[in-house]
C-alpha cells in the first residue's frame, strides 16, 4: 500500500535521532515524528539554526519532545561526540540517517577526505556503527540510510575515493549514494548474521525541491517548478517516515516514491540497482570504511 505522512502509526515512547533535521527533508520528517508523539533529536551542525527548527515544529506541535543533537559529518570527532550523547538516551528506537551534501566544489572534511564521500557515506557508517550498541538494547530498533536515485548508474573510483587524480562533483555525489545503499544491504546482512535486534532499512526521497540542490547550477532556477512538478520537502519525507515507522517494513528493504520512475509521489517499495546487491561490493566498501574511519563494529561477514 502507498505510504504518506498520514499513514505515520503513533510514536509514542520512541526515540528516533534525525540527522540534518533543521532544513528539507530532515525537517518535515521530523516535523511528523514529532507531531505523532515521538521524541526527536535534532542531530545538526548549527545549534542556532536548530532552535529555528525546533521553534517551527512547536508552532504546530507545541508539546513537540525535541531536543538538539551537534554533529557535524564532515569530523569524525564530532561524530564521536555525538554518538556518545546520544548514547545517554534512556533508549534509541531510530537512527535516520538523512544528513548529506549535494554536488559541492571539491571540499574536504577534517580529516581531509573528499567531501561527499566523507560527509554522505563515511559520517553515516561512523554514526550508525558507533549507536549500534546503543539502539541493540531496544528490539526492533532500526538504522535508516537516505539514498538516491542517482545510485543506479553509479561507479565508485575505489583507486581515487579521496579525489587525487580528478574531481567530477556529479559522479562523486552518485558513487556516495551508491555507497549508502552498499552499507544498508551489507550492515543488515551482518546484523541478521549476527542475530542482532537492529535493522538496516534503506530509503530515497526521489526529486524533492530543498536547499540540497543549491550546489547543481543552472537547476537552481528550476526549483521553485519542483514543487509543482516533482516533490515537496513534505512529500520527499514519506520514504524516510515509511522506512522509519511502518511495521510493515522488511530488513534490508529500500523504499521510494512509487511514480514518474521513482521520482514523487507516495512511497513503497523501490528498487535497488545490482550493484547495490552485491555482497562482493558491500564487503569491500565495509573494508574500505572501517579503514578510512578507524571504527570497526565487530560485525563479521555474513
Amino acid at each position: 500500500m502507498p505510504f504518506t505522512a498520514a499513514d505515520v502509526p503513533d510514536q509514542s515512547g520512541r526515540t528516533i535521532v534525525v540527522t540534518g533535521a533543521n532544513t528539507g527533508i530532515g525537517f518535515a520528517t521530523a516535523k511528523v515524528l514529532a507531531a505523532r508523539h515521538a521524541r526527536v533529536l535534532l542531530a545538526c551542525r548549527d545549534q542556532a539554526r536548530a532552535q529555528s527548527a525546533m521553534e517551527a515544529i512547536r508552532r504546530d506541535t507545541p508539546q513537540a519532545d525535541l531536543a538538539f543533537l551537534p554533529l557535524d559529518q564532515a569530523d569524525l570527532a564530532s561524530v564521536r561526540r555525538a554518538a556518545d550523547l546520544a548514547a545517554r538516551e534512556p533508549r534509541i528506537d531510530v537512527l535516520l540517517n538523512n544528513a548529506g551534501v549535494m554536488m559541492p566544489p571539491l571540499t574536504r572534511t577534517v580529516q581531509g577526505f573528499e567531501q561527499q564521500w566523507g560527509v554522505n557515506h563515511l559520517g553515516t557508517y561512523a554514526l550508525s556503527t558507533l549507536l549500534l550498541p546503543k539502539l541493540a538494547e531496544t528490539p526492533g530498533a532500526r538504522i535508516v540510510v537516505t539514498s538516491s536515485i542517482a545510485h543506479r548508474r553509479a561507479v565508485i573510483d575505489w583507486s581515487d575515493l579521496d579525489a587525487g587524480q580528478g574531481y567530477n562533483r556529479g559522479k562523486r555525489y552518485g558513487a556516495s549514494k551508491l555507497a549508502n545503499l552498499l552499507f544498508v544491504q551489507e550492515l543488515d546482512r551482518r546484523l541478521r548474521a549476527a542475530g542482532s535486534p537492529v535493522s538496516a532499512v534503506g530509503c530515497h526521497p526521489g526529486v524533492a525541491a530543498t536547499d540540497l540542490m543549491r550546489h547543481v547550477g543552472p537547476l537552481r532556477v528550476l526549483t521553485p517548478l519542483f514543487g509543482l512538478l516533482l516533490n515537496t520537502a513534505a512529500q520527499g519525507a514519506w520514504p524516510a517516515l515509511q522506512a522509519a515507522t511502518d511495521p510493515q517494513v522488511r530488513p534490508g528493504g529500500y523504499y521510494g516514491p512509487q511514480t514518474m520512475g521513482e521520482v514523487r509521489g507516495a512511497s513503497g517499495e523501490a528498487k535497488p540497482s545490482a550493484q547495490a546487491l552485491d555482497p562482493a561490493m558491500g564487503r569491500r566498501l565495509w573494508d574500505v570504511s572501517v579503514a578510512m574511519t578507524g571504527i570497526d563494529p565487530g560485525l563479521p561477514p555474513a
